[in-house]
């Protein structure tokens, strides 16, 4: 996805995953944070998993951005095997629309967090927002790239106009 040494892991338990979290990507894009992605299964891969997430530090990644629908363990087993921020997008399903994958991701045990965010692509595109403000920290130009989000934001709300009341 990027051609420098990605500092957001975005991770996903299934190709079908990729059309909600394209919205991460996207968003990362836009703030040229460089970043890889991948398909891992927590059910299907969990010892490429478990290698992943042992080794994302040292391979310089900053933060986790993990996608999953269903049962949606991914995000909570890749926290629990690195220290490094995990920040976890309910994907929705067609069974329980998404419902069940928040309440397996938002449900971690004390003592082994993720950072939970919405159902779905706003879900996606907060998780990389929330990077993108993490990484701000060690990378201040980010800062004036958040700001200047944040400024077309205003600018699309401002420029909008209800039709008269009839």
């Amino acid at each position: 996805m990027s051609a420098a040494s990605p500092w957001v892991g975005l991770v996903m338990g299934s190709q079908s995953d990729w059309t909600v979290m394209e919205q991460a990507a996207q968003m990362l894009t836009r703030f040229e944070v460089p970043f890889e992605a991948l398909v891992i299964s927590a059910h299907r891969t969990p010892d490429r998993m478990f290698r992943y997430a042992e080794e994302a530090r040292d391979r310089g990644l900053n933060c986790l951005i993990a996608g999953a629908g269903g049962a949606a363990h991914l995000p909570g087993m890749l926290a629990s095997k690195t220290t490094l921020p995990v920040l976890g997008v309910p994907v929705p399903t067609p069974y329980f629309q998404g419902q069940d994958s928040l309440l397996s991701i938002v449900q971690m045990p004390k003592g082994i967090p993720v950072a939970t965010f919405a159902v779905g692509a706003a879900g996606a595109a907060n998780a990389a927002l929330f990077a993108v403000s993490l990484l701000a920290a060690q990378h201040p130009h980010l800062i004036e790239r958040l700001n200047a989000y944040r400024a077309e934001l205003v600018a699309q709300v401002t420029a909008m106009h209800l039709p008269p009341a009839p």
